[in-house]
Order: C-alpha cells, then structure tokens, then sequence
C-alpha cells in the first residue's frame, strides 16, 4: 500500500509520519527546504513526537517537490494543504485544496482521494459535482499544536465523510498505526463530516471566549479569577479542563473556522456563533486597553507563538493586542527566538533576552515562563494555572 501526502503542516507531517510505520509513503510540499529536513530526518515543525520517531524510528518516508512522483501510484492520497479564511469573500480558500484535486485528476491514476484540509459544509459535494468525479471524501482531523502526532497515536475519535468499503480500509490503516485501542469511530456523510470540524472547533472557541470573559469581569471588578474559576469547574458538567484565560483564541484552526461556521450560517438564524467570533476582538480590545493605562513607553512582547510548545504564531492573539498597543504610539519590541529576522511588522526584534527585558516598561506575556521571575513588577499576564 503506498499513500502520499500533499502538504506538510502539523496534519499533513503527522500523518505521514504515524502512517510510514506500516506502509510506504511520499510526502509532497511546495518548499524546498521542509523537504529536504524531512528526507534528513529533521523535522521542519515543533512536534515533540514527530522529532522523536524522526530520531528513533526506521519509517518509510520520502518528500519530494514533484507532485507526479507523490501521487504516483498512491492508493491514497491525503490532501492536508492549509485553507485560510477569505475576510472579503467571507468564506475559505480553498484553491490549495482544489489544486491537488485538479493535479490528480490530470494524471488520470486509480487512487482516492481523502480530504483533511479544512472546508466549508458541503465542499466535498460541490467538488463531485464541478470535476465529475467520485473518488474523494473527507475525514476531519482533531489535533493539537505541537502534539500531533501524539493526537494521531491516541486519537479522541476517527471520523470519514462515506460508509464504504475504501473508507473502512482508511479507517483500518490509522487504526493499525495507533497506539491507543478501542478507538471510537464514526462513518457519516461528507456533509456531516465537514459540520462536525467546525463545530467541534467553534464549541473549542467558545470554550475560550467564556473563560476570557469571566476573566475580563474579575479583572475590572477586582474578584480573584481563579477562585472563580476554580469553583465553576468543579461541577462535572463543565470540568476543570480549557479554562486557562489568555489573550484571545489564535493558531492555525480557531480563528478561521469560526468565521467559516459564521459564513455557513448565512441564511441560518443564530446568535451565540456571531458571539464567539466578536468576543475575540473584544478580548484583544480589553488586553490593549489594560497595558494602556499602565502608560509605558516600551512595550515587549515575550513571544508571538500561539501557546507553550508550539512554533507557529499564525493568527496569535498576542499580534491582535500588539497592533492596538501599537495604533496608539507607543513602541513595541519583541523577544522571539525562532524569529531570525530583525523586524517583526515593523517592530524590533531583540535577540538578548536581557537587553529585552530591560529594554521593556510592561512586558506582555500570553503563556508565562519561569525566566521572566526577576521582571515580575514589569508583566502583564491572564496565564493564571501556568497551562495551555
């Protein structure tokens, strides 16, 4: 059995990954130099397990840039390309996605096709339709930035968009490389696969949004947070997990599938979806407004990246709170160290970290860290249990 994999992400990277273990697989990507790490065994992203299997394990794993070379012969191809939201045409692009749709198709090979990129409700049906084609479903995928692979060794669920024979064969190839046993599963209609991405994602958001906002109350009112915190989630009902307040929701997945649930409920009636997007935004307002009052000359940001353990910084909440502070004259400087670059949108990156935390009046951090201990009087944080 050989699979490729288009697209090499946290998702695509895991995947092939988890899956070289039993069977052959050819991971493609657009950038030269991510494949190359990965035929070296380095990995080009921060994921403790994929670093690990890299080093330990004897896979059966190859990346090239040449798509004909992947898809070659592949019995499955995965497509885990990125699909960022569109804020003016108020959906997702998808066009990564439909490229290697397009590029399978032009080869004309006996493979299928399994969408884990996220789309839009009912993407995988306008897709039949529009390129006539049948040998395609989606399976959505519930990973964690930095634990991916671990997501993938010990899923929550497997889900696929079609109650097939070539979906059972999938479902069976990522049980066989999983560690975990008894794993739920779930066949279902692409449809229906596509609405469960997002509302699982959108009801994660919300998750954050409400803790956010029981922060911003206590905060302005002087309460402690975290008794009150504390307290609520000791009802089973709502457990003691996800309740870490932060700056905001960010990352790859949170911000953009909630506004793409936002999108397909057009002509839907719906009050709590729009909440959570805005409660975002008012989340960063409230940040930027704190750090304000303080009235500091200089203001460092101690990490762009999204949370602890991860190197991503797409779309983090920090770069929302900086672009307010920022809007307001006051000058920001960054501490980044998987940042080589000098400037970061136009504001200094400062490699010393010493030099950077005297440089700072306030320091922002989202996710505290025990080197910033000798700065205590200069920080602002909402990290109050020290977890993501």
């Amino acid at each position: 059995m050989k699979i490729a994999v288009a697209g090499t992400g946290y998702v695509g990277l895991s995947l092939a990954t988890l899956l070289s273990q039993k069977y052959e697989v050819m991971a493609l990507d657009i950038v030269p130099e991510k494949v190359e790490k990965i035929n070296n065994r380095i990995s080009p992203i921060q994921d403790e397990y994929i670093e690990k299997f890299f080093r330990e394990k004897e896979l059966n794993l190859k990346a090239t840039v040449d798509y004909q070379e992947a898809f070659y012969d592949a019995d499955y191809i995965i497509i885990s390309t990125p699909t960022n939201y569109d804020d003016e045409k108020n959906f997702f692009d998808t066009s990564s996605v439909e490229d290697i749709i397009t590029k399978v198709i032009s080869m004309n090979i006996d493979t299928t096709m399994v969408v884990k990129s996220t789309i839009p409700v009912g993407f995988i049906d306008n897709v039949k339709k529009k390129y006539q084609i049948d040998n395609i479903f989606f399976s959505p995928e519930f990973l964690r930035e930095g634990k991916a692979l671990y997501d993938n060794l010990y899923p929550s669920r497997i889900i696929v968009g079609e109650k097939s024979e070539r979906a059972k064969v999938f479902v069976d190839m990522l049980r066989s490389c999983a560690m975990k046993e008894d794993i739920p599963v779930l066949c279902m209609n692409n449809t229906e696969a596509e609405a469960v991405k997002l509302f699982a994602n959108t009801y994660l958001a919300l998750r954050v949004a409400y803790f956010n906002e029981l922060d911003t109350y206590a905060e302005l009112k002087g309460l402690n947070t975290k008794d009150i915190i504390e307290g609520v989630c000791l009802d089973p009902r709502i457990g003691t997990h996800y309740n870490n307040p932060s700056f905001g929701y960010g990352g790859y997945c949170l911000p953009k599938d909630t506004k793409q649930l936002k999108a397909n409920y057009k002509d839907v009636p719906e009050n709590l979806i729009s909440a959570i997007v805005e409660s975002n935004r008012t989340r960063k307002d409230h940040i930027a407004e704190m750090i304000l009052k303080r009235n500091p000359k200089v203001v460092g940001i101690y990490r762009l990246t999204m949370k602890s353990g991860s190197d991503n910084f797409r779309a983090s909440a920090i770069q929302g709170v900086m672009k307010r502070i920022k809007a307001n004259g006051i000058e920001v400087i960054i501490y980044e160290p998987t940042l080589n670059e000098q400037e970061f949108y136009n504001s200094k990156v400062i490699q010393d970290f010493n030099e950077f935390k005297t440089l700072s009046d306030v320091i922002l951090v989202n996710r505290y860290d025990d080197s910033l201990n000798d700065v205590l009087g200069k920080i602002y944080t909402r990290d109050l249990f020290s977890r993501d």
